[in-house]
């Protein structure tokens, strides 16, 4: 066998998969808080839909994507849990430097300081996962670790806004940021490095992993199919609070109470109904693990459309609900299959490399697309401006959906057991 985990796992794994879990909600609630607060934060500092773009996206994105190779390089080589350790210290200090923020570019730098701290959170627990969980379970393992995502955002827009309104916009940044500097140490203590697989050689150098990774056509499909995908979600994410406000009229409360609850019972069904189906089907054939994202997608985007062009709040409720549960499918399939496009030590780097994609499309693009769109359509649409840029972004999901369909052809030939 040529992994510790082939067979039974890693004692413990299902307690530390926990923390790790926290260590994500918490990586989501500061990346994500800023979306609830971008409407009291535009007012402020006076800035148009394209500036809040840039600060919804690619001031965290572009940082995020890169330094997660050189952090992912370490995590090959050294333990993965210092470098979470580290990394959630950073992301939670510059999290609460952004209450600080005295105008739009103080508050640029401080987001830009929080995906240097989030670059090493997300690979290296890739990779502890891949090592604790064999592989009958290893997407279920994924998209539970996932769970992380739709937790940490339902908690960003529901604390940041109940603080926000009670107190200000500022404090709900540093309080979640003093949370995390908490934590910290509390993860180091109670997480141990668990035991690399028996026969895996020598992490290799990041060049020698890129060009495994690409020489590989399912690499590069899957990559730029969940970065189409990201795009749509980190998009809608940004932006739905102001969408709230605008076209249904929500005030601050109401639109943190009802994105939490889009955003968690979504997400979770989403993720957890990903990882099911990709350990049943995956198993006996390796298409699946692109394939269930791919009809996933083509049946979210119309459920997203009619939801925003609805102008009923319960029903849109509803839609965006089951549209976020299908939108979020792919984590499980696809993060499994990223994992066996190359060898056990190169994980973390292989990784990092298809959030590299992943990311500078979705958190860089995203954002400021759904910004952008929405001050060009201004002048025809008004308030509602908005909502038309929901419409027009959504077609990225079947761009995507086409991107995986290519995909599963190639993944049983560029599969690694």
């Amino acid at each position: 066998m040529s992994e510790v985990t082939q067979s039974q796992g890693v004692p413990g794994r299902h307690f530390i998969l926990i923390l790790l879990i926290l260590v994500y909600i918490l990586n989501f609630l500061d990346r994500q808080i800023i979306s609830i607060l971008a409407v009291p934060i535009k007012e402020e500092f006076g800035i148009s839909d394209s500036q809040l773009g840039w600060l919804l996206g690619l001031a965290f994105g572009s940082v995020y994507s890169v330094l997660a190779i050189p952090a992912a390089w370490l995590a090959d080589r050294f333990s993965r849990v210092w470098i979470m350790t580290g990394a959630l210290a950073i992301w939670s200090g510059f999290t609460a430097f952004c209450g600080l923020a005295a105008n739009y570019s103080q508050l640029f730098i401080a987001r830009m300081g929080v995906g240097v701290g989030e670059a090493g959170g997300v690979a290296p627990a890739y990779s502890l996962i891949s090592d604790m969980f064999p592989p009958k379970s290893r997407a279920r393992a994924l998209a539970i670790y996932s769970f992380g995502i739709p937790v940490g955002a339902a908690a960003g827009v529901l604390f940041g806004g109940m603080i926000a309104k009670a107190i200000d916009w500022r404090y709900a940044f540093i309080i979640i940021g003093i949370v995390g500097l908490l934590v910290a140490p509390v993860f180091k203590l109670l997480v141990k490095e668990p035991p690399r697989p028996v026969n895996a050689q020598k992490a290799p150098p990041i060049w020698e992993v890129a060009g495994i990774a690409f020489k590989k056509p399912s690499f590069w499909l899957l990559s730029f199919g969940a970065g189409c995908s990201s795009l749509v979600g980190y998009g809608l994410m940004a932006w739905l609070p102001s969408f709230l406000v605008r076209s249904l009229k929500f005030d601050l409360t109401q639109t943190s109470q009802y994105l939490a609850a889009i955003l968690f019972f979504g997400g979770v069904a989403g993720m957890f109904m990903g990882g099911f189906l990709a350990d049943k089907l995956g198993q006996k054939n390796k298409a699946a693990y692109a394939l269930i994202p791919a009809s996933a997608f083509v049946v979210s985007a119309p459920l997203y459309a009619v939801g925003t062009l609805a102008n009923a709040p319960e029903l849109t409720f509803v839609l965006f609900m089951a549209a976020q549960a299908l939108g979020l499918v792919w984590l499980g399939p696809i993060l499994t299959a990223v994992q066996h496009l190359g060898p056990a030590r190169s994980r973390s780097q292989m990784s990092a490399l298809f959030l590299l994609i992943n990311n500078l499309i979705g958190l860089g693009v995203g954002p400021y697309f759904f910004g952008k769109m929405s001050d060009v359509l201004k002048p025809e649409y008004g308030t509602d401006s908005i909502k038309w840029a929901f419409v027009i972004g959504l077609s990225f999901y079947l761009v995507a959906a086409v991107l995986l369909v290519l995909a599963s052809r190639q993944l049983k030939n560029d599969w690694v057991e």
